[in-house]
């Protein structure tokens, strides 16, 4: 498809504007296509196919739109120049990346011009029963303003990304978020996996007591008590619960 191109590289940034003075709003990760919507010297305005996302990104080597077959479903996978653990590249691709293997030799598999541990992958099709499984995969990562991998991530991004790995639609903002899920639920009536909002912030429950979020004022993915953030953040940023919604 004319203007169509797929991300073949680990993390790019997507700016607000042509400018790396720009706030970086979000991220492509390997696998995610995409569609040139402009042309700048240095830079291309593009729209993310999965969600819609519209940003700019420095002009890359980008491929054709790539076809995967399988997803990364460890944090970070290294990454190696040939089939054997002593080939051992410092370069790794971040969690929910999607690759097609066009080979396989022993416990590895070929894509591009790199070599992936077979175990680091599961195959596109693949569903988990629990979509935030994995979740505590992010636990003590960075939080970062427009991240989505172990680099660093934000509130919306990590809801966002457990639903992409399964595979499922979810909006990237956590405003839209609230407005995607539709059933309203009592706080009190809280259980695991319901998203809790906040203007501007997302969390999700582990349990009737506990949640993880990243939480921009801790600087992290932390897993706290319910109740006493509910009572933190009205504290500290004036903020009460927007509505609670059953995913």
């Amino acid at each position: 498809m004319k203007n169509s191109f797929g991300n073949n590289l680990p993390i790019v940034n997507l700016y607000k504007k042509k400018s790396i003075k720009s706030a970086i709003d979000t991220q492509l990760l390997y696998g995610d296509n995409f569609k040139v919507i402009k042309k700048f010297s240095g830079w291309k305005k593009i729209k993310i196919k999965k969600d819609g996302y519209i940003g700019c990104v420095q002009n890359k080597r980008f491929s054709k739109p790539i076809k995967p077959n399988f997803k990364v479903c460890v944090l970070k996978a290294c990454l190696f120049s040939k089939p054997s653990a002593k080939k051992k590249l410092k370069q790794f691709l971040p969690f929910a990346s999607r690759v097609r293997i066009i080979q396989k030799k022993g416990k590895f598999g070929k894509f591009d011009k790199y070599w992936i541990k077979i175990s680091d992958l599961k195959k596109i099709s693949f569903k988990y029963k629990d979509v935030f499984k994995d979740v505590k995969l992010f636990k003590n990562i960075r939080y970062m303003w427009g991240g989505k991998s172990y680099k660093g991530i934000d509130c919306s991004a990590l809801v966002q990304i457990f639903f992409n790995q399964n595979n499922l639609f979810c909006p990237r903002d956590s405003k839209d978020q609230e407005k995607f899920f539709k059933r309203k639920i009592n706080l009190k009536n809280i259980k695991k996996n319901d998203l809790i909002f906040w203007k501007g912030h997302v969390a999700i429950a582990l349990s009737t007591n506990n949640l993880i979020h990243a939480y921009g004022p801790m600087k992290k993915v932390v897993v706290m008590d319910i109740k006493r953030t509910v009572e933190r953040i009205k504290r500290t940023a004036n903020l009460k619960v927007t509505s609670v919604r059953r995913i």
